[in-house]
């Protein structure tokens, strides 16, 4: 059994040297980390920055504001457990609501937004967006609250197409899942009160 974990997070003791499973990931201490499953292995990430929470707060405003009351968008931590050894927690997702329990999303999302950080950017940019590809997410966003930017991919003929792409006050236009713009700074500080 192998673990991917950031430089300043820490593995619990005991795990056992197999490919880890549900019941395993569900054992896991609460201790502030984000436990992640990818195919058995073990992904471990710290708690995020502010500048990373900021993101995920705007993007689920607007992402709420915008979404048919046939979905639901929901901030993580929220399991989408694709299988037995592939449990994962993007930061935001937006999923049928019938498709979610009371426990988990036992499906694939329609789309799934990751915020990049530092410990986490190579895991979504490659690994999570590989993993959501296979089973069928049909939207992926990554937002990277740094630059600011934001990129959305469409699964067509079972892969990801780039169908959008915004830096700084750029506005990213799409039309599914839902009509949305986004202009990446505005997510910079997070959602706004009103005055």
């Amino acid at each position: 059994m192998t673990a991917m974990t950031d430089a300043s997070t820490t593995v619990p003791a005991g795990l056992p040297h197999r490919p880890l499973n549900r019941a395993d990931l569900d054992a896991m201490p609460d201790d502030g980390h984000c436990y992640e499953l990818i195919d058995g292995v073990l992904v471990v990430s710290p708690a995020p920055r502010i500048r990373h929470q900021d993101a995920v707060a705007g993007m689920y405003r607007l992402l709420f504001a915008a979404c048919p009351a046939d979905l639901k968008v929901l901030f993580a931590p929220v399991d989408v457990a694709l299988s037995d050894d592939t449990v994962m927690q993007p930061d935001l997702v937006v999923a049928r609501r019938e498709d979610f329990t009371e426990h988990d999303l036992p499906t694939t999302p329609v789309l799934a937004v990751e915020v990049l950080s530092r410990s986490t950017r190579a895991f979504d940019l490659l690994l999570k967006r590989d993993r959501l590809q296979r089973p069928g997410c049909a939207h992926y966003w990554v937002v990277d609250p740094d630059v600011p930017t934001i990129w959305a991919w469409k699964l067509v003929d079972d892969v990801y197409v780039e169908v959008g792409h915004a830096d700084g006050d750029d506005l990213l236009t799409v039309s599914e899942p839902f009509p949305l713009e986004v202009a990446p700074s505005s997510l910079a500080d997070g959602p706004q009160r009103s005055q």
